[in-house]
């Protein structure tokens, strides 16, 4: 497999925080998410955003990363199949005519569990989420960079994640295959989160050298590679 090329965001934007988490490389457990069932999708994008800030903080000890940053900071979450796993149970309930879950229905929509994160955090800045059948990891990181051209966004949080696929999104990824498309799913679980801010606001760190299981990220390699690349804070 031939690696996309590094994103042409990091010529503005410096990766200050970073986190990949690949459950099924990992062998550990997610912690669950008060309020969501079933799916992995919302205690992976949570488990990610965790490794990569750290612990949201208290009034009196905010998180060091976002702490200062309440209004300032945007989320932009990125994914191709998105929480497969629920849509797809939601789906099928639905058209058998048994008795649905409310909570599937509310944990389908991308944003809920931002929603829960913004509130564990404290952040209150606009959250965006993007879809896309091919370049979803560049166009999180266009998103990004619109929103740091903006003087009131001070950071981005930029997360991407891709479920194991499941019969109907391998049939999906197949299909975008076969019509030329790039995309290509992770081997399983997948996360990536970035936190970004402008270059030269003193934040900047030397890369250091990333880790070489980059084989099976699927379309989310660049990401992953700038993640492995990222120090820990």
């Amino acid at each position: 497999m031939t690696a996309p090329p590094t994103p042409r965001l990091l010529a503005a934007s410096r990766v200050v925080a970073a986190a990949r988490v690949s459950p099924h490389t990992e062998d550990v457990a997610l912690p669950g998410v008060p309020g969501f069932v079933v799916s992995a999708f919302n205690p992976l994008v949570r488990e990610t955003v965790r490794r990569c800030l750290g612990e949201p903080g208290t009034e009196g000890a905010p998180n060091r990363l976002v702490g200062a940053f309440p209004d300032s900071t945007a989320i932009v979450l990125a994914t191709v199949a998105g929480d497969s796993t629920t849509s797809d149970l939601a789906s099928q309930k639905l058209v058998s005519g048994r008795v649905h879950n409310p909570l599937l229905f509310f944990q389908s929509v991308t944003t809920s569990i931002l929603g829960h994160l913004t509130i564990e955090y404290g952040l209150t800045g606009p959250v965006s989420c993007i879809a896309a059948d091919s370049g979803v990891s560049e166009q999180a990181l266009d998103a990004a960079e619109l929103l740091l051209a903006d003087a009131d966004i001070d950071q981005v949080l930029v997360i991407a994640i891709e479920l194991a696929v499941n019969p109907r999104t391998g049939a999906a990824f197949a299909h975008m295959v076969a019509q030329g498309g790039t995309t290509r799913p992770p081997d399983g679980d997948l996360a990536v989160a970035l936190l970004l801010r402008r270059s030269g606001d003193g934040t900047d760190t030397e890369p250091c050298p990333g880790r070489p299981e980059l084989e099976g990220t699927g379309h989310l390699r660049g990401l992953a590679a700038l993640a492995d690349s990222t120090p820990h804070l």
